[in-house]
């Protein structure tokens, strides 16, 4: 009885996968976005909105300021007044 050889001669070899080892190389790109002007405006919106929904509906530390100003007599004057009805008759667009 004869054995002969199988797979020529280093039979190993031929058996096993090849792994070539290669290095990465370093790219010099780099992942980029643009937002448009648009975008950027409306995030603008939004942020703004959100600021808006979270604050509270009474700014206390604006009733506190107003109530301190009219404990004193003196605040409500002819210039005051005159002011005020200003400031209405614009919001009124009059």
């Amino acid at each position: 009885m004869t054995i002969e050889r199988l797979n020529g001669i280093e039979p190993v070899k031929n058996v096993q996968a090849v792994q070539h080892s290669y290095k990465a190389k370093s790219l010099k790109k780099s992942d980029s976005i643009q937002v448009s002007e648009d975008a950027q405006a409306l995030a603008e919106i939004h942020f703004a909105l959100e600021a808006v929904k979270n604050a509270p509906d009474i700014r206390e530390d604006k009733v506190a300021e107003v109530a301190k100003k009219l404990e004193d007599p003196s605040y409500i004057n002819d210039a005051l007044l005159d002011t005020v009805a200003d400031n209405i008759l614009t919001s009124y667009g009059l």
